[in-house]
């Protein structure tokens, strides 16, 4: 059996097939050093933490990771807050970086005798509509290599290996690029409120996202092709004081800017999942825009799923799993879609066309979201209890 990518997916897998004796091999094309630093997500749903609670892969996030129920919003006509851990279905969120369930992933499948190769990055999967696929890859010497197996989860990303290796008309490919960019930032500064942080505001979106008690997460809404290091770490501050409104509501705690990294608002959805022996997970099946957090706790309800179809097929001889996999795993995604796509459109407004780094502010581009209906709906989440039971349900849901 072979994996592609060791992410939160690719990890998960490994895993659930070493505990149940199925040999594996990861693949991943980073160092080990790479993926166990590289930010990325930070907030898992409690359907996430079910899932690595059930394989015995929580002992990390239980130790440190720290619950999160409140998130605030800050708008011209002030700011308001939810307790989504006490609506809905009354479930919070699990603040725990991804680079440390990286890192406790890895650590469990190596302890369970798992094989892993870094910095071998795949080229190919090869055979998909027989009963031995194959990948070929260039090994840490440059020299290509081939591996053999009985399936390929391909859990390497958006632009990895399995997704190129997809045979030729048979994929739908759902493609929408949402026209806004944000400027992610780490900051080695302390969380400066003790909610997630949304911020709209005439200059563009802000979001504070707390890490640890030590690293925040900031967004800044960006214009389209500016480089990540246009704006001095003094401007950015400023700008996000600006959009925070940190002189009605407190001055936010600064430090460092550990970490730039621009981000284009796109969706990128494949159907079907499975193509004969590869079968897609994570970034690899599905890449949402990040305002509603949804990519890894997708990614490791896919790895579940998948693994135990894989389990089933192989130990057991029972497809069933496998073959209901893609259609199982599009219904959640679709899900996520039509939620983070409401997300994008209650955060973001833009009244005014403003583009280049010399801009007085960093967006441009055409009218995305009609203002009147922006606030409308803002106001709504504010004042209707059914709505804020809605966006608790979709927002700690998958």
């Amino acid at each position: 059996m072979i994996i592609l990518g060791a992410g939160p997916a690719g990890l998960v897998v490994g895993n659930l097939l070493r505990a149940a004796g199925i040999d594996c091999v990861i693949l991943e094309r980073a160092t080990r050093a790479q993926i166990q630093t590289r930010a990325r997500a930070g907030f898992l749903a409690p359907h996430t933490v079910r899932v690595l609670d059930r394989h015995g892969l929580a002992d990390g996030l239980h130790r440190t990771g720290t619950e999160h129920t409140t998130c605030e919003f800050r708008t011209e006509s002030g700011r308001f807050r939810l307790d989504y851990g006490h609506l809905g279905k009354g479930e919070p969120h699990t603040v725990y970086p991804q680079q440390q369930l990286v890192t406790d992933l890895l650590a469990r499948y190596l302890e369970a005798g798992g094989r892993i190769h870094f910095a071998t990055p795949a080229l190919a999967v090869l055979d998909t509509d027989g009963p031995r696929p194959s990948v070929t890859v260039q090994g840490p010497d440059g020299r290509p290599d081939r591996w053999q197996g009985t399936y390929v989860a391909g859990c390497d990303g958006r632009h990895g290996a399995a997704r190129r290796s997809l045979p030729h008309g048979t994929v739908r490919r759902y493609h929408h690029d949402h026209g806004i960019t944000w400027l992610g930032l780490l900051a080695a500064a302390p969380p400066s409120l003790d909610a997630i942080g949304y911020a709209v505001h005439p200059e563009g979106f802000a979001g504070h996202m707390a890490r640890t008690p030590e690293v925040t997460r900031y967004y800044l809404q960006w214009a389209r092709g500016t480089p990540a290091e246009a704006w001095s770490d003094d401007r950015i501050w400023t700008e996000l004081s600006l959009r925070m409104r940190a002189a009605a509501y407190g001055p936010l705690h600064h430090g460092p800017l550990l970490q730039r990294t621009v981000i284009d608002l796109e969706s990128d959805i494949l159907e079907p999942l499975r193509h004969g022996t590869l079968l897609l997970a994570g970034d690899a099946a599905s890449l949402l825009a990040p305002a509603a957090a949804k990519g890894a706790n997708l990614a490791v309800l896919e790895a579940e799923l998948l693994g135990r179809g894989l389990i089933d097929a192989i130990v057991h001889g029972r497809p069933d799993g496998l073959d209901a996999y893609s259609a199982r795993c599009l219904s959640h995604i679709w899900r996520a879609q039509r939620f983070s796509q409401w997300m994008i459109h209650l955060l973001h407004d833009v009244s005014e066309v403003r583009d280049g780094p010399g801009a007085p502010a960093p967006y441009g581009g055409p009218l995305r979201q009609d203002t009147g209906s922006r606030r409308a709906c803002l106001t709504t989440l504010r004042t209707s209890r059914a709505e804020q039971d809605w966006f608790a349900e979709n927002y700690v849901g998958i």
